[in-house]
């Protein structure tokens, strides 16, 4: 008796299944699920497959969302589709966390459990089994979309909005050229510091804050000896969150400085924390990350 098993990459190709395709700048906007290894449970992802990208592979744009975001506020809302079709790049956008996993007080507060995954690997019990997000977005999910889509793995960087640009920032922070570039608007920058870190790593990492720090891009900048990368940084001036000490990048930029890590920090007066601030300003981030990946 012959057994055959079907490659690796037709093993995951055949996990995929597709939930929307529209087409959008020449290209097509898609929605996929699967289930996740990492996560135990299934995660839908969003796609943006230039036009290029029928003919070439491209290079590999992933975002990552804010709190109570699932993967469609971005690719609904922030209008990327039209700079990433012109630029020629796949963008990736992931859900923000594990869903439907029946832990007691998933769904208690907007700012933890559902919705509010913090991209971190919890160690706390019961957190821990489900809420990988950190190993999601760096590991299964890429690995997934190498095997499956029209992209090249050398070529990919990172970028998200509060919750998820602190996502994107500790992501580049954690993997020294692993991403070619990095952006991030509103994001959290020094969560170990503010109310919805406390909360988020209290519950994911446990009371011992000395573990907290490997998730907060203020400190992992302090500690950071890879090659040069290059930050942007978009913030609303009229954001609620700036003025409640939620954000901190004068924090984050401080630390930066120290370093000589270049960061280009724009405060955009009158803007606030909303998809109409990112919409505005999604051109000049998607042409900054542009600037490497077709480099």
């Amino acid at each position: 008796v012959v057994t055959i098993s079907a490659p690796f990459s037709l093993r995951r190709r055949m996990e995929l299944k597709q939930i929307s395709s529209n087409k959008c700048f020449g290209g097509l906007q898609k929605v996929f699920e699967h289930s996740s290894v990492e996560l135990k449970c299934k995660m839908k992802f969003a796609i943006y497959l230039p036009p290029q990208a029928e003919s070439a592979k491209c290079p590999a744009l992933y975002w990552l969302s804010g709190l109570t975001c699932t993967e469609q506020n971005f690719i609904s809302k922030s209008g990327c589709q039209q700079a990433a079709s012109e630029h020629g790049l796949v963008v990736i956008a992931p859900d923000t966390s594990p869903r439907g996993c029946n832990i007691k007080g998933e769904d208690d507060s907007w700012d933890f459990g559902t919705g509010a995954g913090f991209f971190v690997n919890a160690t706390e019990d019961p957190w821990n089994t489900n809420y990988r997000m950190y190993s999601y977005v760096t590991e299964e999910l890429p690995q997934l979309i190498n095997a499956n889509f029209p992209v090249d793995p050398q070529r990919i960087s990172i970028f998200g909005h509060s919750m998820g640009g602190h996502g994107a920032l500790i992501c580049a922070l954690k993997n020294p050229g692993k991403y070619r570039s990095v952006s991030a608007f509103a994001p959290i920058c020094n969560p170990v510091l503010c109310p919805w870190g406390k909360k988020a790593f209290n519950g994911y990492l446990g009371p011992d804050q000395s573990k907290w720090k490997a998730y907060d891009a203020t400190c992992l900048v302090k500690s950071y000896s890879g090659p040069q990368i290059d930050i942007l940084i978009d913030q609303g001036k009229d954001d609620e969150f700036l003025s409640n000490g939620q954000l901190l990048p004068d924090n984050f930029i401080a630390a930066c400085t120290e370093k000589k890590i270049p960061v280009v920090f724009r405060l955009q007066e009158g803007y606030d924390h909303s998809y109409y601030f990112i919409a505005t300003f999604i051109t000049d981030h998607i042409r900054h990350h542009a600037k490497y990946l077709n480099a």
